[in-house]
C-alpha cells in the first residue's frame, strides 16, 4: 500500500526515501545490449534509454505495455493580471474537449496505446495572485499533490502527465526564476500567444512575485507561485517513482513543477527524462538546470503533455529493440 501523507514535510520525506533503479537489472540489460546483432553503440541514446528503463522497472528484458497519461487542469488567479491571450473560461472549456476526444493529446494517447485520464482540479476556485499572496499556500499545495498521488495508476509501466490552466506559464516562469535567478526577464515567453505588450505585463508580474515571496525553493516555491495543476502533477512524479514507474516529461510547465521537486530532493527526477524541447523560450534553459537532454524538438508549445505523449513512440522503439532483437549467438551471427 502506497504511503500516506498530510503536510509538506511529510511528502518531502517520503521523496527522500524514495527507491532507486534495480542495479542488478541495470547490469543485465547493460550485458544484454552488448550482446545483440548490431555494431556497439550503433542505436545511439535508444541503447541507454532502454537499459534506464529496465533498471527502474526491475527487469533486464523489459516491455513497455501500459503507458499512462494523466492530464490536470487548474486555475490560476493571476490570470486576472491579463497574462495570458485566452480567458480563463477556456480551461473548462479545454478539459470538456479532452473528455470528449478531441484534442492532440487524445489523438496522441490512441496513437501509441496510453490509457488517459483528466482530472480537474477546483476550477470554480482559482489560486490567489501569488503577487498579493501564496497562490496555493500549505494546505491546497497538499490538497493538490495528493490529487495527482491518486490518480497514478501502479499497474501501469510507464507516466507522462500533461496540464491545461491559463496563465500556468506565468507561473511556471515566477517558479523557475525562484528557483535558479534571473527574474522575468529571463524566463518569461509568449505562452498562448502574447504580444510585446503582453510579455512586458507578464515580466513585470512575475517580478511583483517574486518581490513578495522573496528566496523559495523547493516545495516552498510551489506553493507560493504554482496552480493546482501543476502541483497534482508533482504529485504523480513522486508517486511515479515509489511505484518504479519511468516518468516523461512534458514541457516548459511540467518541469517547472518537475523543478521544485529537484530542488527540493536532488535526484528526485531520476526516473524521468525529457520527452521535448518545447518552442516556449526558456524551456531549453530549463532543461539544462534539470540536466535533462530532450528526446525530440519539434517546435511544439502546446502543452497537454503532447510532447511527452510523442516521446512514448521513442521509448517503445528503445524498449523493442533491448528486449526483441536477436542476440549475435542466437542468430548465429559472428560477433566481430
Amino acid at each position: 500500500m502506497a504511503p500516506e501523507f498530510e503536510t509538506l514535510d511529510a511528502f518531502a520525506a517520503l521523496m527522500r526515501t524514495a527507491p532507486g533503479p534495480d542495479t542488478a537489472a541495470q547490469a543485465g540489460a547493460t550485458a544484454r545490449n552488448g550482446q545483440l546483432t548490431k555494431p556497439p553503440g550503433s542505436l545511439g541514446r535508444l541503447e541507454d534509454l532502454a537499459i534506464w528503463y529496465g533498471a527502474w522497472r526491475g527487469m533486464e528484458r523489459p516491455a513497455l505495455v501500459a503507458p499512462q497519461i494523466v492530464i490536470f487542469a487548474g486555475n490560476h488567479g493571476v490570470a486576472a493580471r491579463g497574462v495570458s491571450a485566452f480567458p480563463p473560461e477556456v480551461t473548462a472549456q479545454m478539459v470538456g474537449n479532452f473528455q470528449a476526444g478531441g484534442a492532440a493529446i487524445n489523438q496522441l494517447a490512441r496513437t501509441f496505446g496510453a490509457r488517459m485520464q483528466v482530472a480537474a482540479l477546483e476550477l470554480d476556485r482559482p489560486t490567489a495572485d501569488f503577487t498579493e499572496s501564496e497562490a496555493l499556500g500549505a494546505a491546497d499545495c497538499v490538497a493538490a499533490l495528493r490529487t495527482g498521488w491518486d490518480a497514478v495508476d501502479p499497474t501501469s509501466d510507464l507516466l507522462v502527465v500533461g496540464e491545461m490552466g491559463i496563465g500556468n506559464t506565468t507561473a511556471a516562469a515566477a517558479i523557475a526564476a525562484a528557483l535558479y535567478g534571473g527574474g522575468g526577464e529571463a524566463w518569461v515567453g509568449r505562452g498562448t500567444g502574447v504580444d510585446d505588450a503582453g510579455m512586458a505585463v507578464k515580466r513585470d508580474v512575475v517580478d511583483a512575485g517574486l518581490k513578495r515571496h522573496g528566496d523559495v525553493r523547493g516545495l516552498a516555491a510551489l506553493s507560493a507561485f504554482g496552480g493546482r495543476e501543476m502541483a497534482a502533477m508533482a504529485g504523480a512524479m513522486v508517486r511515479a517513482r515509489i511505484e518504479g514507474i519511468p516518468l516523461i516529461l512534458d514541457g516548459f510547465i511540467c518541469c517547472a513543477a518537475a523543478a521544485c521537486l529537484e530542488t527540493e530532493v536532488p535526484g528526485a527526477l531520476d526516473h524521468a527524462v525529457a520527452g521535448h524541447q518545447s518552442d516556449e523560450a526558456a524551456h531549453g534553459k530549463l532543461l539544462a538546470e534539470l540536466g535533462k537532454a530532450p528526446l525530440l524538438q519539434l517546435d511544439l508549445r502546446l502543452g497537454e503533455g503532447s510532447g511527452a505523449a510523442l516521446a512514448i513512440g521513442v521509448l517503445q522503439g528503445a524498449v523493442a529493440c533491448l528486449s526483441g532483437m536477436a542476440t549475435f549467438a542466437e542468430a548465429g551471427v559472428s560477433a566481430g
